[in-house]
This record gives structure tokens, sequence and C-alpha cells, in this order.
């Protein structure tokens, strides 16, 4: 008999059916044994020696192992083939060593990168030992995450009440965020003007084309700096006499992107199916691990943890055969394609990830997998099809059009040939939306000669204005993170999900948000551990690490340069007198927390006793804005709250309090479409918007949290039917089966009752429609941001859709008019207004590139170990 140990019981389930009666297979449930959850787990003093300890909950998986090993002959570890699984095939047989469960008994090491009884039985005939080099990297970067975490903290929580905690990697990357939200503070506005021409050929053809030389002089992006000049250009257009200078037309072609690794698979799945890395991982876990097809237990995809984006010389073929099959010879090129990565720190023992069949297309596995599943699972396929097809042609079109001293260049392009982009095109995370800085236009041109003259129809000088960098999403921080070489790809969910749990940074829109907490805890590092959260100085840890793995470096002695002058500096930060640490923050965050006034008031003024100074203060619960003048002036402002200079009435965002029963802190907060209340952080959150009529200073904690009660249980009516009070995207309801009734802005949906509810139902829904979805005609999605006006959506004669002022766009197929909501609509009509005028998304327009955002921690049921970052 043979013992074989995997990490998870799906895939225990499945390999046991490959191997046969001679093997039992059992899951260690991820990671066995974690250092001791105390201090001095690691001893710098002792040669950094690591106290472990079995994980309390894994006990009886060690003791199920070692009784299957009596009377076996061998033990074969087969834990995930990275860096991790190595660490747990070496904890697993410390655990069984220490209860004497492997007396003569041969240990060995398999690793195989796919679920599929080919892969596993090849790997069952070549075992190995297991990879010291590896473990030794592991036990480094294990002892780092440690050593940082419990000497860094405590320093945290003298110098700064309130703090939660802060780890090696972890803190970079709220760095990324923070120093991306000083660069949006910190960004001033510049204007701009563009000047178009809608023109006509010879042949009453109509293209647009932009101003770009006056007077012989090329125009940059703000030669027109204002609409005095705008105009005046403008007026140069209009009297010109304009004929084609030049036609040029030359065919390009792009490449496809490569195959999966772990953080494009991350960052494509948030682009294009909304997930987050968390969920991506998750449900890439489940497709590797193997599904039921037919009866049958297969792995879909290859292994998910990977840097690599190369393919087997099998895949390669495979991947041809299909295209081949499928899209015709034109599609294949001359020859496989073969990429090399570009990331830092990369890891290529692997291969891309990739369908371990390619022959098993998405339509003839969609029934047997879930949503999620689906949605991947088609990703990973394409992508792999795609990245062996044939380049992309692309025919582009420039025409120079001169006259009376002024230049006009008109662009387009077309696809003359589709190549891979017939089945994949590569997601992109900030797109421009200011198209008047973006010469490669999509759209088609007339035939046009040189020499031949043109008309006019109108010429137009539009205003503009740039744009701030945006915030990260979930996709451009993992992208982020990798060019810098911060983390491990693997790492990358669980560093935003510490993140998010410590209330350091917040999603709102789909973009990272850093709290108050989290920049004051960002400010401290930089301003006193500046070299330990460097994006170089980490890069330069992981650099070491992969040196470690490779035998290169001896592992302690990379402990021992890093340890040695942190604790110096650690120990030099704490001799500091809190005092000082607080002004340097104070100076530090100034122009976060005292923004500069539209009244000229100094912001930093009190508004209390209007003589004494606001600053940075801390107390018992953390940081806080209070006055020069205590104990005489008592005025406080919480960090989440912003100071207002009586202009707009905008909601403050401050602390209400804790819900008793959770214990999860309440706040008010302001977003896009208004105030609303939230509770708890990371998959946990739940925000309520507030109700028309309640104003956000009259919101109280108890008013908060039935708010968060929502929906509520008005009643049943006289059928037995219960009739529900809530709010959503539309408003606050009444709901009674699938019939959905507005509230009037009277009526308040904490406390209607029945009768008042019934009659709303009756008057509104009717009986008629309580059995039929909720009406799409006549609703109200709320105000644009541009005007305030309201947007509509609609029934029409052609199907649904959206109106505000006198722009109306038609819902796509593919949207669900239940489902559609304000932002969705104002970016819809966004891009309506820019298409009937030929000009581009104007700044507030709410136009905005694809993105997504979730959290959550790396999957794969790793246990404590994963958990530091």
């Amino acid at each position: 008999m043979n013992v074989v140990v995997v990490e998870s019981p799906a895939k225990a389930k499945t390999i046991n059916k490959y191997l046969g009666d001679d093997y039992a297979v059992l899951a260690s449930y991820g990671h066995v044994r974690d250092l001791e959850e105390k201090e001095g787990a690691v001893d710098p003093d002792d040669d950094f020696r690591m106290a472990y300890e079995v994980m309390a909950d894994k006990k009886a998986r060690i003791n199920d192992i070692a009784k299957a090993l009596k009377g076996a002959d061998r033990l074969y570890l087969a834990t995930d083939p990275d860096r991790e699984g190595e660490a747990i095939s070496w904890h697993l047989l410390a655990a069984l060593a220490d209860r004497k469960a492997l007396k003569r008994i041969e240990v060995k090491r398999v690793v195989f990168h796919e679920v599929t009884k080919r892969a596993v039985l090849d790997a069952m005939a070549h075992p190995r030992d297991l990879h010291e080099n590896l473990i030794d990297a592991y036990q480094a970067r294990r002892a780092l995450d440690y050593l940082v975490g419990f000497t860094l903290s405590p320093v945290l929580w003298r110098k700064l009440p309130g703090a939660r905690s802060a780890g090696r990697v972890q803190s970079v990357a709220l760095r990324l965020v923070s120093d991306r939200e000083d660069e949006i503070e910190r960004f001033i506005a510049r204007e701009y003007w563009t000047v178009e021409a809608a023109l006509l050929t010879a042949a009453d053809a109509g293209f647009r084309a932009r101003l770009t030389h006056l007077d012989g002089q090329r125009l940059d992006k703000f030669a027109l700096a204002n609409a005095q000049a705008a105009q005046a250009a403008k007026a140069r257009v209009e009297a010109a006499s304009l004929s084609v200078a030049a036609v040029e037309k030359k065919q390009t072609s792009r490449n496809p992107a490569p195959p999966f690794s772990t953080s494009t698979l991350q960052q494509e799945a948030s682009r294009k199916l909304g997930f987050g890395a968390d969920r991506t991982m998750r449900t890439a876990q489940k497709l590797f691990e193997g599904v039921q097809l037919d009866g049958e237990t297969v792995g879909l995809i290859t292994y998910m943890r990977t840097d690599s984006v190369q393919l087997s010389s099998a895949a390669l073929a495979a991947a041809r055969e299909v295209i081949g099959a499928h899209y015709g010879d034109r599609y294949l090129p001359p020859h496989p394609r073969q990429f090399k990565t570009k990331t830092k720190n990369a890891q290529e023992a692997h291969e891309a990830i990739r369908p371990t069949d390619l022959a098993r297309r998405p339509e003839d596995v969609r029934r047997f997998l879930d949503a999620d599943q689906a949605k991947l699972y088609e990703l990973v396929w394409k992508r792999t099809i795609a990245s062996q097809m044939a380049a992309a042609l692309l025919d582009r079109v420039a025409v120079t059009l001169t006259g009376d001293g002024v230049g006009l260049r008109a662009t387009g392009q077309t696809i003359a040939f589709e190549g891979f982009i017939k089945v994949y095109r590569e997601g992109i995370d900030d797109a421009p939306t200011d198209k008047a800085a973006d010469d490669d236009d999509d759209r088609l041109l007339p035939q046009m000669a040189e020499g031949e003259r043109v008309r006019q129809e109108r010429v137009t000088a539009d205003q503009h204005f740039t744009e701030p960098p945006p915030r990260y999403t979930e996709a451009s921080l993992v992208k982020k993170m990798e060019e810098l070489g911060i983390g491990r790809p693997s790492t990358y969910a669980s560093i935003i999900k510490v993140l998010q749990d410590r209330n350091y940074v917040r999603l709102e829109q789909k973009r990272f948000v850093p709290e108050d907490r989290g920049r004051v805890v960002s400010a401290f590092l930089t301003r006193f551990f500046e070299r330990y959260v460097e994006y170089g100085f980490t890069a330069a840890l992981e650099d070491q690490l992969d040196a470690i793995a490779a035998g290169e470096v001896d592992w302690k002695e990379v402990l021992r340069e890093f340890w040695e002058p942190f604790l110096a500096r650690t120990e030099e930060v704490l001799g500091k007198r809190n005092a000082e640490v607080i002004d340097v923050l104070d100076e530090a965050l100034g122009p976060h927390l005292f923004p500069p006034r539209s009244d000229g008031v100094d912001p930093r003024q009190c508004p209390s006793c209007e003589s004494g100074r606001l600053s940075l203060k801390f107390g018992k619960f953390g940081g806080f804005v209070g006055c020069s003048n205590y104990p005489e002036c008592r005025f406080t402002r919480q960090l989440g709250e912003q100071a207002t200079d009586g202009g707009d009435g905008a909601a403050k965002e401050r602390l209400l309090g804790v819900d008793p029963e959770l214990e999860e802190e309440v706040w008010l907060k302001n977003g896009r479409f208004g105030p609303y209340v939230q509770r708890g952080s990371g998959d946990a959150t739940k925000r309520v918007s507030l109700p028309p009529a309640l104003a956000p200073a009259d919101v109280e904690l108890g008013t908060a949290l039935s708010l968060l009660a929502l929906p509520r249980e008005v009643g049943v009516d006289p059928d037995g039917e219960a009739v529900n009070a809530g709010i959503n995207r539309y408003g606050p309801y009444i709901q009674r089966g699938r019939a959905y009734v507005r509230l009037e802005p009277d009526d308040d949906v904490l406390t209607i009752g029945m009768n008042r509810a019934l009659t709303l139902l009756d008057e509104k829904g009717g009986k008629a429609q309580r059995r039929a979805a909720p009406a799409v005609a006549g609703r109200t999605l709320g105000e644009h941001p541009d005007d305030k006006k309201p947007v509509q959506l609609l029934d029409g004669r052609f199907g649904p859709y959206v109106k505000w002022n006198k722009l109306n766009a038609s819902l796509p197929k593919s949207a669900d008019p239940e489902s559609f909501d304000l932002e969705a609509a104002v970016e819809l009509l966004a891009k309506k207004a820019a298409r009937a005028s030929g000009k581009s998304t104007k700044p507030g327009r709410g136009a905005k590139p694809a993105k997504a955002a979730s959290n959550g921690r790396a999957a794969g049921g790793r246990g404590r170990a994963s958990r530091d970052a």
C-alpha cells in the first residue's frame, strides 16, 4: 500500500480514481504547521531559530495520515507544484516525523501541473526528493514577514493609537494607493481647447478633421489655452479654403498577448468579468482540481499559480490543430509563437495557465460548470487559442488638409484581417476618456485624392481639461505590483484583503480609496521607515528570495542583512517623542487634512474659537483634528470628516459609532450619487443610500442601524403575502411578490405602515401586476451629475432607452433593464453624445474604462501560513 497526500479533498478523490486500489489518497487541507502565535517564534539571537506548531484544526488530519501510513511502503507528497506546496510537504513530513509515523517508509515528492490521468501517472513515475532550496526560500519569507509584523506593529500601536498593524509587503501596497491619492489631490486641472471641422469631399462624403497647424507652426496640446485663442483659430479655419495636401496609407500588424500567468489572469478577469483577485483564484482552483464531465472528474486548466507565459510543445501543437480546424489555415502563423515573461522576479518553471485539453471548447463544457467557472474557463481558452493565432492587420489612413495658413488632420483605421482579434482582444485598465489627445480614431474615412478641394459644414471649438491620474482598480493595482516586483502574484489577493479588513483602504466605484487611517499609517512608515516601504527595496528583497530558491545565497545571511539595520531603526523610532512624530505627520498630511478653502480663509483656523490653529492629534482611539486652544476650545473633527466652507452643504464623512451586535464601525459617507451609510469592510461591507428626505446632518447611529437593517417586513396582506419596505438603487420602495412601487417623497421607508403600503400597491402596483416583473417604463434612475436633471429609463418603440434632457440612448441588447442603474446610464449617454457630435467624451460625463473589483484572500485552503503578505 502507498499513501499519497494532496492539499484538497476534491483533488484527493480525483487522483484516487487515477491511481487505483493500491493507493490511499488523503488531503492535508492546506498547511498543517505554522509559526507559534507568540513573540519569539523567530529568534534572531539563536541563529533565527523558528518554532513551529501543528495548527489546532489540523491535528486530526495528521492523525488520519499517520494511521494510513501503518503498513504502508511509501509516502508520496503531492502538494501543489510551487514554493508554498513544497513548504506544505516539508511541514507535513516534520509533523509525521514528530509522531514517529515514518519508520521504514520511503518518502518521495511528486508534482503535476494539471489534474489529468496522464499528468498524474507521469508524475508518479518520476518522483524526487524535497527541494531544500525552495524550503529555505519559504522559511526566509516567513521569517521576514513575522519579524516585520511582530516588530513594527507594536511601534504603530505606541506611536499611532488606533492603527491595526503593518506587514512587509502590505505596507508597500498601501503606499501605492496613498501616493496615488496624494497625486490626485495635488493635481491642478489645466484648460485647453481643440478646433474640429465637419467637412465634405467632392462626392459629398462627410468626415471630421482636427486643427493641427497655424501659419506653419504645429499646435501642441496647450497651444489653444483659452476660449479667446480657440475662437480666433476657429475663425481662421472657417475663412480658409481647404484642399487635400497628402493622403498617407499604411498597413500595420498587431500581435496577440501571451497566455495567462497568475497576475494577468487576475487582471483580465477583473476587467472583463468583474471578478476580484480572490474570486478569480477560488474559481481557478476549482477548474484546476477538476469537475465532473459525464461521470469522470477532470481538471480543466493547468496550475493557476505561475509566472510563466510559455506553452509546452504538446499544447502548441493542440492549439494549432484547433485553430486550423475551426478558423482556417489563414489564421495560423507560419510557426508557433513563443513568449518570454517581462515580469520582475519571474519563476518560469511552470507552464502558463491553459486548458488541459484545448479541443475541449467552452461550449462543450458549459453545462457541467457553474456560471463563474464557465466564464473563467472561456477566458482562459480564448486567451490561449488567440496567443497562437496570426497577427491582426490594420489599414491606417491619415489625411492632411491645408489652406490659407491652417492645417488640419483626419485619421482613421479599419481592420483588414481580424487574425487573433476574431477570438480575443486584451482589455486595458485606464483607457483615456479624452479622445482629444488620441489620434488613433477608429472611424472610417471616405476616399480622397491629393489636390481635391473639400467644403466646410461647420467648425467647432471645444473646451477640455486635463485629468488627474486615476485611482487604482483591483486589476491596475495587481499590474503595478507585478511591474514593480512587489510580492508574489499568488499573494496579491490576500494583500488586498488585508488592506480592506484593516480599514486602510475601501472600494468606491470599484476603485481603491485610502481611508484616513491608512493614510496616517502610510505617512508614518514613509517618514520613519522609508527604506522599508521603498518599491525598489521590496523588489530587491524578492530578488534575494529568488536567489535563495536557486541555491545562490544562504537564507540566514539574507535575514541577518535585513534584521540588524531594521531593528536599529525600530529602536530609534521608539525613542522619539510622540510629539515629534505627530508634528511630522501633521506636516505630511496637512494638504489632505486642511485643503485650501474657496473663501480664502486659512484652512487651519479653528471654526469654533477662530483664534486657535487646527492640527493633527491622537487620542486613545486614534487620530483626530483638534484646536491649539484646548482645553479652552474643545473643537474636534474626526479624520473621516472633511471641513466645509459653507459652500454646498455636502455630507460630512464621519464615524457614527459601533454596531453593538456586530461590533463593526458604522460610517456616514458621501459618494458620487449621494450620501450613504456603511457598516463593516471587506466581504462583510453593507451600504445603504439615505432616503431623499433624510438630511445627512440628521443621521445618527440609531437611524443608520435601522437603514442597514432594511429591507424590513411591513406586514402581511389579506392574501397572506408579505409586504416589505427597503431601499435599492432606484430609491425607497414597497414590495409585494414581484411588484415594486416607489415611495412618495412624504413616505418614510422606516416607519411606513400596512394601510399606506397597501394603498400604494393597489394604486400603482395593482392586483394584476402582482405576479409581473417590475415595470421598466417611466422609472427615474436619479439626477445626472452634470446638471442634476433627471435621467429616466423608458420603454420605446424599439425597446428600452434612457433619456436625459433631449438626449436619448438605447440600452444594449446585453443590458438588463431591471438592473440598469444611474452610473451605467450616465456612461451610455456620454458615449451617445460623443457619437452624435463626432467629439470625445468631455470631463464630467462619467465615461469610465472597464473596471472591476472585489476583495478577499488567495484561494486554495492554504491555511494560516498564507495570510501574511
